[in-house]
């Protein structure tokens, strides 16, 4: 346990340092500060715009914060040959891919945290004040982001840090367009298309059912009993990927 707590604990610290992370949480605080400016559009909606345009944010500059520094954590340790040093300490190799993870989960937590409190301070100033029930839409972002940081660290596994982002980028907006693709593979008249968008829906993650942000924006009362179900899908999803991914970087050769 403590192996992986200072593997983790450095993770954090590696990735907090890294400038491409600031980069993305000052444009999420401006976009959410900027949400306040845009009020004048609407004065009876202001309160909507700014939720929709914070909660928007949060998910967006969530996923970049989980791609672009989520593909790179295996990837480095390898192209700086330090996993060599890594691999002949007495630490399994899933130990040390599950320590990665956490480690950025750690700093993706945080950096949402930072997000939501310019959230909630841009609403003071509004008649929304300080709305609690936007945790829980909050709270399903963060569990859609854990999903998008396993399926990251999964690809940097097998193939390099481009290639990695590419495809998570991509499952990202596929999984975003899970309905969709349902709806098109009933509409089709194709066989073969119909079986590939079914399989691209059941094989990707349904990231629709983290999406709480309608629901926020209009105020709509959300029991708490409703967020069982999607957090368990995600936590089922998180761990199938995350051993998955352990199982391939365990057979890999680094030589």
């Amino acid at each position: 346990m403590q192996k992986l707590k200072a593997i983790a604990v450095n993770t954090f610290r590696e990735t907090v340092r890294d400038k491409i992370l600031y980069n993305l949480v000052f444009f999420a605080l401006l976009l959410i500060a900027l949400s306040y400016l845009l009020r004048t559009l609407d004065i009876l909606q202001e309160a909507k715009i700014i939720v929709d345009i914070s909660l928007a944010s949060i998910s967006l500059f969530g996923v970049f914060i989980a791609i672009f520094v989520g593909v790179g954590l295996v990837y480095k340790e390898i192209n700086r040959r330090t996993i060599f040093a890594i691999v002949a300490k007495p630490i399994s190799r899933p130990q040390f891919l599950v320590a990665k993870y956490l480690g950025l989960i750690l700093t993706i937590l945080v950096n949402v945290s930072v997000m939501t409190a310019g959230m909630y301070l841009v609403l003071l100033f509004t008649e929304r004040g300080l709305d609690l029930s936007l945790l829980k839409a909050v709270l399903l972002t963060c569990v859609e982001l854990m999903v998008v940081t396993a399926i990251a660290l999964f690809f940097s596994t097998f193939t390099t840090s481009t290639l990695s982002a590419i495809f998570t980028l991509a499952v990202f907006i596929i999984g975003s367009l899970s309905q969709e693709l349902r709806l098109l593979a009933e509409k089709t008249g194709s066989e073969a298309l119909r079986l590939l968008l079914e399989l691209l829906y059941y094989g990707l993650p349904n990231l629709g059912n983290f999406n709480l942000r309608a629901e926020a924006v209009h105020h709509v009362p959300v029991p708490v009993q409703s967020l069982v179900a999607p957090l368990a899908y995600g936590a089922t999803y998180v761990l199938l990927t995350l051993g998955l991914s352990c199982l391939i970087f365990w057979r890999r050769d680094f030589k």
